[in-house]
């Protein structure tokens, strides 16, 4: 009984052990966040990540105020619209209480303090916007006044900013203020409800200085060609575009400027980060090609659908958070405008929940890099604090930007342990792994993250290292082909007879061969290599058949091997099965339709003409497209021009090479040959139109034909 009892005790206490080696575990991420936390992926698929914030409590439900009929009582005074709050420099919370028109202040803890008291002059009046400064003073953009107070800490009038005189101004101009910023000058950025001409810009006398960070109205193509072709009465009637306007503004401890906008044609910069001059530093890539120029991120989004953004927070690093009043989505980017994070989750319209936003209005973040954002549905303020994982992303980000990229590769090498699909982990390795002068491991992890320009950067210093290495063995081939030839124009002087040897040339006969050859001949003499086609049988569907091939082995080529500095197709699984219709599909549309409306157009070109010379067209894909692409592969985007030139050239040879075709077959005029050009191309559209409606027809047939038998089957 004792070695079984002995077991039993050892059991327990192993059972034991692992219950508590279990419980104490840390999580790697909580399934009881009632958000999902993402991050897009190179190729803008959505990748899971853990939790980077958690909810931590809920403010404003403790505001209690003198009740007016009985001072010595205490009555409820809950938030009521609220339109913006503000984290000042010691971690104290104000909210623009809308709604009650009035300023509501909470502690660092989150406890509600105090209710400014009102101005006895001129009370508030609809205010939605805040800010204070360093010295502690409140700068309120009081909407329904349409000014701008400056209050001191205790909440006494200072100062009033109304619209100034000046005529830069526009007459039409409509000062209705609704957020405001102030930098460490004392000069104020005022967003006006709907204004297009940017950031109002007074001094701290409240003198006019400028209109600022406008945003540009849209321009597309055929606005061009409306300008060029319209009268000025016509153009006239049209409807005006204008800019968007900008929504919000904020300004960090480093004195830049970030303006958030909104406009349904707005598709990037919806944020900027300027300087005093105005010059957008999101704008522009960094020197991995990390930059980013679109925000706001969108978990499942149309491709109709614009981010709504609708205020801004930027924390002591630089590192800025977004959010989206209409999908409810907080979107998180380092000082570069690099994507850490986006989280969202779905709302209750009867409940409300902790971590959930219904209708975000402001965002801040308190020296903690804690979150607040106002929900101007609920009432109520949502804070949230950084998880472990989010604090070792922030961690490492923050060492890489400061260039300490030995000491962050340890946190990138954790982060990518707990979530191998993190790209900014790999991002980070790659640059730590460039710095320490590990090339090849940079060039792989550029590779994997699916970023060009610092791939290219990492090839360069690779191909600068061979060919140093090699530099003296080039030297000496060179000398040696000079002294070769130097020895041979000697040896020729003294000898005749070896300049006069030539090597013999094989001649092929075969018509077959002749036939591949006039392909050269085509494209040296485009005019009369056509021609010949039609007239002196100079090609055939064998021969066509064998360059269309070749043709589609070197599109493939192209499409699949090009180096990734060039594109950045190379890091994703093409599909042969796409790529070869793609190619062929296209290519008997186009063969189809020419033929078609050439012999509608009294063309001369028979079927077998048409079939021949566009496969003879083709040409270019083998002769530069198949050699570019080898080239690519020892070039980096210092050549990208060379590169660009060649590669566009190549789709441009084609094209003319199809034109010259068009004429020389079907014996048309300049004139001719561009109408049945683009009566080829509208037939093709319609083809495909009818192809698409046939193949859809056939799929319900066949749903249709399936489930009458299943039906009959089971009678």
């Amino acid at each position: 009984m004792k070695p079984v009892k002995l077991k039993m005790i050892r059991l327990l206490w192993g059972f034991l052990a692992v219950c508590l080696v279990w419980v104490g575990y840390p999580a790697v991420a909580s399934a009881d966040y009632p958000y999902a936390t993402n991050y897009k992926s190179d190729t803008d698929s959505l990748v899971w990540t853990q939790a980077a914030f958690a909810p931590e409590q809920v403010l404003g439900r403790d505001i209690f105020i003198p009740d007016p009929d009985d001072p010595h009582k205490q009555v409820l005074s809950p938030l009521a619209q609220p339109g913006d709050l503000f984290v000042d420099s010691q971690d104290v919370i104000y909210v623009a209480d809308t709604g009650n028109n009035r300023i509501v202040v909470f502690q660092q803890d989150g406890t509600f303090d105090r209710v400014l008291p009102t101005l006895p002059e001129k009370p508030l009046s609809s205010p939605k916007g805040l800010y204070v400064d360093g010295k502690g003073n409140i700068y309120v953009a009081d909407t329904g006044n349409a000014r701008i107070v400056m209050l001191s800490p205790e909440g006494k009038l200072l100062k009033e900013y109304t619209l100034p005189k000046s005529r830069f101004i526009p007459g039409g101009y409509r000062f209705e203020p609704i957020k405001v910023a102030v930098d460490k000058r004392g000069y104020l950025y005022i967003v006006s409800l709907g204004s297009y001409n940017g950031l109002l810009q007074l001094d701290p006398d409240g003198g006019f200085v400028r209109f600022f960070a406008a945003n540009k109205a849209p321009f597309t193509l055929l606005d061009s060609i409306k300008r060029k072709i319209y009268t000025k009465a016509m153009y006239e009637k049209q409807i005006s575009k204008l800019p968007p306007a900008i929504n919000n503004v904020n300004i960090d401890e480093r004195g830049f400027v970030y303006t958030v906008s909104f406009g349904e044609q707005l598709k990037s910069s919806q944020v900027k980060k300027l300087n005093y001059a105005g010059k957008d530093f999101l704008a522009s890539d960094n020197s991995t090609g990390t930059g980013n120029d679109t925000f706001g991120e969108i978990r499942f989004a149309a491709k109709s659908q614009v981010p709504n953004l609708t205020d801004i927070a930027v924390d002591q690093l630089g590192n800025f958070s977004v959010i989206d009043s209409e999908s409810k989505v907080v979107s998180q980017y380092d000082t570069f405008g690099n994507l850490l994070f986006f989280w969202s989750g779905d709302a209750s319209p009867n409940t409300t929940q902790l971590g959930i936003v219904k209708s975000p209005a402001a965002i801040d973040i308190n020296s903690q890099n804690q979150i607040y954002i106002l929900d101007n549905n609920a009432n109520l303020i949502q804070k949230f604090r950084q998880t472990e994982f989010g604090a070792l992303v922030y961690k490492a980000n923050n060492l890489t930007i400061d260039g300490r990229y030995k000491d962050a590769e340890p946190a990138w090498r954790e982060v990518l342990h707990l979530n191998a699909y993190y790209t900014p982990a790999v991002i980070g390795l790659a640059q730590a792994a460039y710095a320490r002068g590990d090339y090849p491991e940079a060039k792989k992890l550029y590779l994997q993250a699916g970023i060009q320009k610092g791939y290219s950067n990492a090839f360069w210093q690779i191909r600068l290292q061979w060919l140093q290495d090699r530099f003296g063995l080039f030297m000496n081939i060179l000398i040696g082909v000079v002294v070769l030839y130097i020895l041979y124009r000697i040896a020729a002087k003294r000898y005749p007879a070896l300049s006069r040897l030539k090597l013999s040339r094989v001649r092929l006969t075969s018509r077959f061969v002749g036939q591949l050859r006039h392909t050269f001949y085509v494209l040296r003499h485009p005019v009369d290599g056509f021609s010949a086609l039609r007239h002196e049988h100079k090609g055939s569907y064998l021969s066509a058949c064998v360059v269309l091939v070749l043709a589609y082995i070197s599109y493939a080529v192209i499409r699949s091997y090009t180096s990734f500095s060039f594109n950045d197709e190379a890091i994703k699984a093409l599909s042969a099965m796409t790529v070869f219709l793609q190619f062929f599909l296209v290519w008997v549309g186009w063969v189809v339709s020419n033929y078609l409306v050439s012999s509608i157009m009294r063309g001369e070109g028979r079927f077998k003409d048409v079939f021949i010379g566009s496969s003879y067209a083709l040409m270019p894909f083998i002769v530069i497209g198949l050699p570019l692409t080898l080239i690519s592969n020892g070039m980096s985007l210092s050549e990208e021009s060379i590169y660009q030139f060649l590669h566009q050239g190549m789709y441009v040879w084609v094209f003319l090479l199809l034109i010259w075709k068009v004429m020389s077959i079907q014996n048309y005029t300049v004139g001719e040959t561009a109408v049945n050009l683009l009566y080829t191309v509208g037939t093709m559209v319609i083809i495909g139109v009818l192809c698409f409606i046939l193949f859809g027809l056939t799929t319900e047939l066949r749903s249709f034909i399936y489930s009458v038998v299943q039906e009959v089957s089971v009678r």
